[in-house]
């Protein structure tokens, strides 16, 4: 089974100008960290064969996304059970959101499935909830998906209109407490701005300095590399990676040609996502401009075991700007692309 461990020897074995591309985009280094164990925890081994280790870094020259791979951590099994939490409320105000929610100055929007709500502690002047119809938070058919989105780009174009000088739409889903969500019922959210917020300009930049210095779209190069590895693959009219250099556990990239093409894709990965034991996780979609025709950008990443109290973000996250996880890509890749 191919694993990230030997990416000399994949990256080797493509094909010429793949292999170019791959050298335009990425670099990376892999090298064995040692250490000694005392006597007295020699038998006990925890972690298994820990006295050495094997790390890569690979790091997106264009972007300087940069993550660390453990393979001690990664060879670990990603199969998981479904914890006992239970996750009904007897209150639950947003099962009520018509009666115990506010509504935007410009109304509600509805859909079959969902319902908007005014954020209470907005993060920005136009900030709205997605209400579910469903209090249980594992959302994954496609039909509720595409109301949801649906009902999303109703909202961005009703906001729109009542201030036209907001143009950027933001649309997120964080899934339980991990992610940073307060209330258990499903939920998603979505903003619009006068501006793009920073991420979004970053890769706005990204996209015209690569497009000046190698007549070529970002997004369709980073694609090709992944597709090239073995970490890419469309379904339906998305493109999906399982991400080279992931910000956290488990990240999935999705480009679409428009939002309403990615529920199917979305679909599917919160399938896999569920059943190989996640259950908190943050979606984020990058969109164009109202009335301009773009990319659309997926970024869903696991959150981790919602019973630990260890963060899974620390200092190399936020300020090295690199990230250190325990799963592989390509190991990832594998489990997905069965369930497809």
């Amino acid at each position: 089974m191919r694993s990230i461990v030997n990416i000399p020897e994949i990256v080797e074995s493509l094909p010429k100008e793949d292999r170019e591309l791959f050298d335009r985009i990425y670099r990376y280094y892999v090298e064995v960290g040692r250490l000694k164990l005392p006597d007295g925890i020699r038998d006990l081994r925890e972690f298994g064969e820990c006295e050495e280790q094997t790390i890569v870094r690979v790091t997106n020259k264009i972007t300087l996304e940069s993550t660390l791979f453990n393979e001690l951590r990664a060879k670990r099994p990603i199969e998981a059970k479904m914890e006992s939490i239970n996750y009904s409320l007897e209150e639950c105000r947003f099962c009520r959101a018509e009666e115990l929610t506010a509504e935007d100055v410009f109304g509600r929007t509805k859909g079959k499935h969902c319902v908007t709500a005014s954020n209470m502690a907005k993060y920005d002047y136009l900030h709205a909830i997605i209400i579910f119809g469903d209090h249980d938070p594992f959302v994954c058919e496609e039909e509720k998906i595409r109301d949801y989105l649906k009902v999303a780009r109703a909202w961005f174009e009703e906001a729109n209109r009542f201030d036209k000088s907001a143009r950027y739409p933001f649309f997120m889903w964080n899934c339980l407490w991990r992610a940073g969500a307060s209330v258990i019922h499903g939920h998603a959210q979505v903003l619009l701005s006068k501006e793009p917020y920073a991420m979004q300009e970053f890769y706005n930049k990204v996209r015209k300095l690569y497009r000046q210095k190698y007549d070529s779209e970002y997004f369709d190069d980073l694609f090709r590399v992944h597709e090239a590895l073995g970490l890419g693959f469309r379904i339906g009219k998305v493109r999906v990676m399982v991400h080279l250099t992931p910000i956290k556990e488990k990240e999935i990239l999705m480009l679409a040609e428009d939002f309403l093409d990615l529920p199917n894709a979305l679909s599917n990965v919160l399938r896999w996502y569920y059943g190989i034991g996640v259950r908190s996780f943050n979606l984020a979609v990058f969109l164009p401009p109202i009335g301009e025709s773009d990319l659309c950008l997926a970024r869903i990443v696991d959150r981790v075991d919602l019973a630990s109290r260890t963060c899974d973000i620390g200092c190399m996250e936020l300020f090295a700007r690199t990230s250190v996880v325990s799963s592989d890509p390509f190991k990832l890749t594998g489990s997905l692309r069965k369930i497809i």
